[in-house]
């Protein structure tokens, strides 16, 4: 089937993101289509593939994007999975705009260029304001985490959450319904949070409406606990933790990375508050933490396994000048250096992130970083096969290696 028959036939605009980013001049992802007035009979007999379970979704038969129906939908059930849809061939491309969630998603353009601006997207994208199209907006609980992160990837351009939305994202978060979002869905949200400019806007913005201590209540607890004010001038364990993420976000583009930054001092979250400032023992006190928002969330083992080792060791690798080779080489076990050569960059490069998120400290030179990099590259080169040659075998071979890595640790260890 030729385009030029599908152009003459079908009813169609561009809408949502590609809309909004194009006129942001940022790069367009993906671009999908809403047709208007057409039935699932005719995008079929035009040679469309039908994906949409729950409404029609139509695949382009040369170029695979999507092309839905118009359709509307009501609220029934909890959750964002309980809606009615119609998706008749009377529904207006401005009745569909509408059940969209803000008013710079709720655009659509034709082939022309022409833009179709029902609920003033045009306006809000001018003032650079996150605003939503309905009062429907709160029967989808999804949209807190969704204006959450567009809040977060266009916070560099200036935007902010309308006070009527924040307002709205507040009521959703008090009505329980954040509880029946499916695990997946809420770690996607996350995960792509992680991902964007300014992740520490996520959950400021999911704080700020009463979701993070719905969500996440062990992350939204650290706001209020005091630090040393000789090692965190910042003082608030929250205040540092976003520092933290905003500084693992200008030294990786790793969501990895990223989230291992956000889990650091979740320990905290858990020091009995008679003994403020001080948390002894929160880097361990953190990983039953980290293990039961990973098991939550259904969160993939290598974020939860970073996560997990930041949070034990990174108060060993801050102090790493003064620890004895015996100490730095346990650690390097049990970080499990020597069957993955990526993991030590990664944990080095999360607590660097830890290291300068703090006030008056965000250009300070982390050197405990180079100097474990120098001690880990000089160990592996002590291989097994001078001891194989001198005919010992298996644990004698493994002390050997011990001993040959605790030499070499101390000739290298810097007073």
């Amino acid at each position: 089937m030729n385009n030029q028959l599908i152009n003459e036939t079908l009813n169609f605009y561009l809408v949502g993101g590609a809309v909004r980013d194009q006129l942001l001049k940022r790069p367009i992802l993906e671009k999908d289509f809403v047709v208007v007035g057409s039935t699932p009979g005719q995008m079929l007999s035009l040679g469309f593939t039908q994906v949409g379970k729950d409404f029609p979704v139509f695949l382009h038969p040369q170029t695979k994007e999507e092309y839905a129906l118009a359709r509307t939908e009501k609220k029934q059930g909890q959750g964002y999975t309980g809606f009615v849809c119609n998706a008749s061939p009377e529904v207006t491309l401005e009745q569909d705009l509408a059940r969209r969630d803000l008013t710079i998603n709720a655009m659509a353009m034709d082939g022309q260029g022409n833009i179709t601006d029902p609920y003033n997207g045009l306006n809000d994208l001018d003032d650079r304001v996150l605003r939503h199209v309905s009062p429907a907006f709160t029967e989808d609980p999804l949209r807190v985490l969704r204006v959450a992160r567009f809040a977060s990837r266009y916070h560099y351009l200036g935007f902010t959450v309308a006070e009527e939305t924040m307002a709205l994202m507040t009521k959703i978060s008090q009505s329980g319904e954040l509880t029946v979002l499916s695990a997946e869905r809420v770690w996607k949200e996350i995960e792509r949070s992680l991902t964007e400019k300014n992740p520490e806007v996520f959950i400021e913005v999911l704080r700020k409406c009463n979701a993070l201590e719905k969500l996440w209540p062990e992350l939204n607890a650290l706001w209020g606990i005091p630090n040393p004010a000789k090692w965190h001038p910042e003082i608030c364990s929250g205040i540092h933790t976003m520092m933290v993420l905003q500084q693992a976000t200008l030294l990786t583009e790793n969501p990895v990375i990223r989230f291992a930054a956000l889990c650091h001092d979740l320990g905290k979250s858990v020091t009995p508050g008679h003994l403020w400032p001080s948390h002894h023992g929160h880097e361990k006190a953190g990983l039953p933490l980290i293990e039961q928002f990973c098991k939550k969330y259904r969160v993939p083992n290598q974020y939860k396994k970073l996560a997990l080792l930041v949070s034990e060791f990174h108060l060993h690798c801050h102090k790493a000048f003064e620890l004895n080779p015996k100490t730095i080489l346990r650690v390097f076990d049990k970080i499990n250096v020597w069957r993955d050569p990526t993991i030590l960059p990664q944990v080095l490069l999360s607590c660097q992130a830890d290291f300068n998120g703090r006030l008056g400290n965000e250009d300070t030179a982390y050197p405990q970083a180079e100097y474990l990099t120098e001690l880990y590259n000089a160990c592996t080169k002590i291989t097994a096969k001078p001891y194989l040659e001198q005919g010992l075998k298996g644990i004698e071979i493994k002390e050997a290696i011990y001993q040959a890595r605790l030499t070499l640790i101390s000739s290298l260890r810097k007073a």
